[in-house]
């Protein structure tokens, strides 16, 4: 029988965050900072046996989910879209941080979520890594745009036109010394797994890096599907009755960066990768469009590389076929 446990929900801003929990059938509300004066001042007033339920936002929840983790208390960390559907499903209809926070609490004590861990130290250095080189790509190509349009024009200014220079110089220096920086965590944890995964046709160093930090190494999910989901390549069918027959799309609820870069690596795939050539070839064959296909082979090639992480194997042609069916 599982023990009854006191759901603390709570909802998280930049500065500050309201708690709500059940005391005698009847919740109480708390604001507090968003700083180690309002964990502690939480703490104090948290029941036994509590369970803190928060949602992901963005990185504003991670100082109070490890304090209160490292108290030992249970701590579970919940996607924003879970909350707002399990919301909708109570009709409610008000929006305001003190009922988030209790919605929260009555989404723990309704569906038990499972326990959040802390990534390792070195998983969060790569994160940051790859978040500052992701801008610092989008800002290069908004400079480059930017200076194509000035060539354009009929009267040139020397100044703007050297500044862009020097700033895109800087940038591609950077972006150098970030990869490398990347490359040399990814190698110290996961080198032999970052070398397995490039065994498979398709798949190059970039991309492998990416999935092995965006993964926590292939450890934070079950099966390849649960990874596809959160990637955002998980078909989606919508059909009602007789009559409803929508157009299937992939999600596009997951990781946009990573969706683009898998499928660049499809494009290379489905000629050098047998399987992804085979599986191509039949839906092109099907009447099925060539863009449909090549998210297909994205998502093959999503499967292929957790097999292989997970399997502690490389890449083998003949045993590709029925990886994650």
């Amino acid at each position: 029988m599982q023990t009854i446990k006191n759901y603390v929900g709570i909802d998280i801003s930049k500065l500050c965050f309201d708690a709500a929990f059940e005391v005698s059938g009847s919740y109480r509300h708390y604001k507090f900072s968003n700083d180690l004066s309002g964990f502690k001042a939480l703490a104090m007033e948290l029941p036994v046996d509590s369970h803190v339920v928060m949602e992901a936002s963005g990185p504003y929840y991670l100082q109070l989910a490890c304090y209160f983790h490292e108290l030992g208390l249970g701590v579970s960390v919940v996607n924003p879209l879970v909350i707002r559907r399990f919301c909708q499903m109570r009709l409610s209809r008000a929006k305001t941080d003190k009922k988030d926070a209790l919605m929260i609490a009555e989404y723990g004590k309704a569906e038990h979520p499972s326990l959040w861990q802390p990534e390792e130290a070195y998983v969060l250095e790569l994160r940051q890594l790859q978040a500052l080189s992701d801008q610092l790509n989008k800002h290069r190509t908004s400079l480059i745009r930017q200076q194509e349009a000035f060539d354009q024009l009929p009267v040139k200014s020397k100044q703007v036109l050297r500044s862009i220079r020097r700033s895109l110089t800087f940038i591609e220096k950077e972006l150098v010394e970030l990869e490398v920086k990347m490359q040399e965590l990814i190698k110290q944890y996961h080198g032999k797994m970052y070398e397995q995964i490039q065994t498979i046709p398709g798949l190059g160093k970039k991309t492998a890096l990416l999935l092995i930090v965006l993964s926590g190494g292939f450890t934070k999910f079950a099966g390849c599907r649960q990874l596809c989901s959160y990637v955002g390549l998980s078909p989606r069918i919508f059909e009602s009755g007789s009559s409803v027959k929508g157009r299937s799309k992939i999600t596009k609820m997951g990781m946009s960066r990573i969706r683009a870069m898998l499928y660049l690596c499809a494009w290379s795939a489905k000629k050098c990768n047998q399987t992804c050539k085979e599986l191509y070839d039949r839906l092109v064959a099907k009447g099925k469009s060539k863009r449909l296909a090549l998210i297909a082979v994205a998502n093959k090639l999503l499967k292929q590389a957790f097999a292989i992480a997970t399997q502690d194997t490389i890449y083998e042609p003949h045993h590709q076929k029925n990886i994650c069916l």
